[in-house]
């Protein structure tokens, strides 16, 4: 069994996790170098490499700890409460994760245009399975007439992007909007509870 780390292993991990997750999300895992990473951690690079072996290994780390807390909002869809506010509710929380996780979405965005090398496996296996299982409720809801009749993976794939939008394109969303803060959260909420809302509810 490994040892417990101790304090400044905890610490200096965290920082070199920090740091490589601002690298990655700038500049792709291509354009990434250890060197970078170990600049921005504050850290030597053969400090860095007594923590982690390699590029690739501090980017699987960052990737598994992203996808589990990325798919919380969706296990939270709850087959007992009202499909409606269920659905809205979860546009909401991924918007609110563009929001305050703009890094992590943009190195999950960084991983996938690149043909998802390091987490395939995830996405064909543990991703897939939660989606398809969220996705058999949704159609159960629309089968029932409690939603309007929808594709439950599209409705899915289509909450990713106009939500996750905000976090990948930040830079362009706020270029048009001339956005010096973060006051166009609130706007996108509030159109999106709107639209998601009409477009779910029956006739």
């Amino acid at each position: 069994m490994a040892e417990p780390r101790t304090r400044i292993q905890q610490k200096n991990r965290g920082a070199i996790l920090d740091a490589a997750l601002e690298v990655f999300s700038q500049h792709g895992f291509r354009g990434a170098t250890l060197d970078q990473i170990a600049e921005v951690a504050g850290l030597s690079k053969p400090n860095l490499l007594y923590y982690f072996p390699s590029k690739e290994a501090i980017h699987v780390e960052l990737l598994s700890g992203l996808l589990d807390s990325w798919l919380d909002p969706l296990r939270e869809l709850d087959g007992a409460g009202d499909p409606v506010d269920e659905i809205v509710s979860y546009v909401l929380r991924k918007l609110e994760m563009a929001r305050t996780l703009p890094r992590e979405s943009r190195l999950f965005a960084n991983e996938i245009v690149q043909g998802a090398p390091r987490i395939m496996e995830i996405i064909e296996g543990p991703l897939k399975a939660l989606v398809d299982e969220k996705a058999a409720l949704i159609a159960g809801w629309a089968e029932a007439g409690r939603i309007a009749p929808l594709d439950p993976h599209h409705l899915i794939f289509s909450i990713w992007s106009t939500t996750q939008h905000y976090a990948d394109f930040d830079v362009q969303v706020r270029g048009i909007l001339g956005a010096r803060d973060d006051a166009h959260f609130d706007d996108a909420a509030a159109f999106l509870d709107r639209l998601y809302r009409r477009a779910l509810t029956p006739d």
